[in-house]
């Protein structure tokens, strides 16, 4: 039987949609091994540059509009630190709805990827199909050469013909529509990188990170950036060896599903946070009316204010230790945020810190003065008013003029009283 150009076209369209077929089948493929096609590392660095710019950028503007501290009384801090408060907000809730949009994308492209995958099974099935109804109308070739000037074995060639040329043409169309399903996820594939990078820088920002999580058990490592001794404007203390970051780990105990703190473990254990455990297991209960619960929870609220904890406790222990000289000892009890100060004679100054301090200028209030020899007489009441009155006022001014370091004057002034 002669070969119609007809039908060496339709082979032709077949081998073409097989071929075109088995590419789209490599591409996803390697799309499946890769989980999706990498940005080259060009664009990878660049797009982390870029968003490094704009983080950097943000917070370069919020110094230079709060650049000079020294100027600022306590309403102006607080205004500054409500503005800081705004931002975080801002950017918490822009977290929350990028974390949604991705979650949003990862849905899409596995519904995606699984339509791809059975249109392509689909339209391989169907080309078997066709492969072989052509093979075996080749086989019958030869016994209908005699019978095919009949009118009606023609018609019946014809409709065969017609109903390739259909199954053709929706191959086609799936062909089509598995093309842009694959450029679809191709374009999810460069977002979902774009947002990785910014993820990472935010981990290094943060310095947070999870070690290990089984439902109802997490362990954090979290490194904690202390800020420079220029900050203390106040205070004029030596240099130390004071590191620049701290590491800790937080083993936390958490109810299964809902994320709410049961229990808490620090290492190591150098820093006082039992009330923040406490506040935190009553967090649901605390925030339960606030619009802070949709974008907040008791674990994300708990590590921000350990964070700021280790922070204050740090520069506090290190403005105590800096002043303490040869004649008087301080140290820094962050359980009951008292300073003591041990002078010679055996007297304990015992004062309380504000919050804040030692950051902002916040002064420092003298609440009472022990004698630290059990054994030795006690203290008038009169006379530890009068001490009180007159060690508070000198307290106040040289703190206020001087700083941390030139409170050694005021111990001199107590141990006259002392004598």
């Amino acid at each position: 039987m002669e070969i119609s150009p007809s039908t060496t076209q339709e082979s032709l369209n077949l081998n073409t949609i097989r071929s075109r077929i088995n590419e789209l089948e490599e591409i996803y493929r390697d799309c499946n091994a890769d989980s999706f096609s990498e940005i080259n590392s060009s664009d990878s660095d660049e797009l982390m540059k870029d968003s490094a710019h704009q983080l950097v950028s943000k917070v370069s503007q919020t110094v230079t509009e709060y650049s000079d501290f020294s100027f600022l009384g306590i309403e102006d801090l607080d205004a500054y630190l409500a503005h800081l408060k705004e931002e975080l907000d801002a950017a918490e809730a822009e977290s929350a709805k990028i974390s949604n949009e991705i979650e949003l994308l990862n849905r899409t492209c596995m519904e995606d990827s699984s339509e791809l995958e059975n249109d392509l099974e689909w339209m391989k099935c169907s080309l078997d199909l066709i492969s072989s109804q052509r093979d075996r109308e080749k086989e019958k070739g030869d016994e209908q050469m005699e019978q095919f000037s009949s009118g009606e074995n023609q018609s019946n060639l014809i409709n065969t013909n017609e109903e390739n040329k259909f199954e053709i043409l929706k191959l086609d169309n799936q062909i089509e529509e598995s093309t842009r399903i694959l450029k679809s996820m191709q374009d999810l594939d460069s977002v979902c990188k774009w947002y990785d990078a910014i993820e990472q820088i935010e981990d290094v920002l943060s310095g947070l990170k999870v070690i290990e999580f089984d439902g109802t058990c997490i362990r954090l490592s979290l490194r904690t950036y202390i800020p420079k001794q220029d900050v203390l404007f106040l205070q004029k203390i030596e240099e130390t060896n004071v590191p620049y970051e701290i590491n800790h780990e937080f083993l936390i105990e958490v109810t299964n599903g809902s994320m709410e703190i049961k229990k808490v473990e620090m290492f190591p254990n150098d820093i006082y946070i039992g009330d923040i455990v406490d506040a935190a297991k009553s967090f649901r209960q605390m925030f339960l009316h606030l619009a802070l619960m949709e974008t907040s929870s008791s674990l994300e609220w708990f590590v921000r204010k350990a964070q700021d904890r280790i922070i204050q406790s740090t520069l506090r222990r290190l403005v105590a230790r800096s002043a303490s000289t040869s004649r008087q000892s301080i140290e820094y009890l962050d359980r009951d945020e008292i300073i003591v100060a041990h002078m010679v004679g055996g007297v304990d100054a015992f004062m309380e810190v504000s919050q804040g301090w030692p950051i902002t200028n916040s002064p420092l209030k003298l609440v009472s003065l022990k004698n630290s020899n059990h054994h030795a007489k006690e203290i008038s009441l009169g006379f530890l008013c009068k001490v009180e009155v007159s060690v508070f006022a000198f307290f106040l001014v040289f703190l206020f003029f001087f700083g941390m370091k030139e409170v050694s004057i005021l111990f001199l002034v107590l141990q006259y009283f002392f004598g």
